[in-house]
């Protein structure tokens, strides 16, 4: 796999979170990366200029990408978007490589889900590969377990659809 990003590691390991515009230069790097990865592992990947940059606007979605020390480049980015009232997916989680496990995607994670609770989201769905063993991981810590698909014609030998219960306090969640 290629990666495209040079940023370095965050040496502090908390990083800052910008919420930003799905079109922004650093979000697209990000999510080409993501994509580039995806075609590398699976063959194919949906399209992220396929995704209106309106869908991650609020009070209808958010996007966020995070830096590490103060580096001008971006590390890591997610989004989440509403898909019906009181559920929202969560949508083009990355890490680049040299942000991995620092705790990155769990917080932008974390951030993404009090961001969509405090709009009265009650539900998130997500959508990743069977392959990504690293965010499958994630995702079942911090509370996903899996759930029928909600895209319409995705194969379940390669997407793995996960859904979570949330409520105002983030911190004690059911899954469903």
């Amino acid at each position: 796999m290629t990666f495209l990003s040079a940023a370095r590691p965050c040496q502090t390991g908390h990083p800052s979170l910008t919420v930003t515009s799905y079109g922004d230069p650093e979000a697209r790097r990000l999510t080409r990366a993501l994509h580039a990865e995806q075609v590398a592992v699976y063959g194919f990947a949906d399209d992220p200029d396929g995704t209106p940059a309106s869908h991650y606007v609020l009070p209808q979605g958010l996007f966020v990408i995070a830096r590490c020390d103060d580096s001008p480049e971006a590390v890591g980015c997610g989004g989440w978007r509403l898909l019906s009232p009181g559920t929202a997916e969560i949508k083009r989680m990355y890490v680049t490589q040299e942000g991995r496990g620092r705790g990155i995607g769990r917080q932008i994670l974390e951030h993404l889900e009090s961001q969509a609770v405090s709009r009265g989201v009650i539900r998130m769905v997500l959508e990743t590969g069977v392959r990504n063993d690293a965010a499958l991981a994630l995702y079942r810590s911090c509370g996903y377990q899996p759930c029928p698909s909600y895209v319409p014609g995705r194969d379940s030998s390669v997407n793995r659809a996960m859904a979570k219960s949330v409520s105002l306090s983030t911190s004690t969640v059911s899954a469903h």
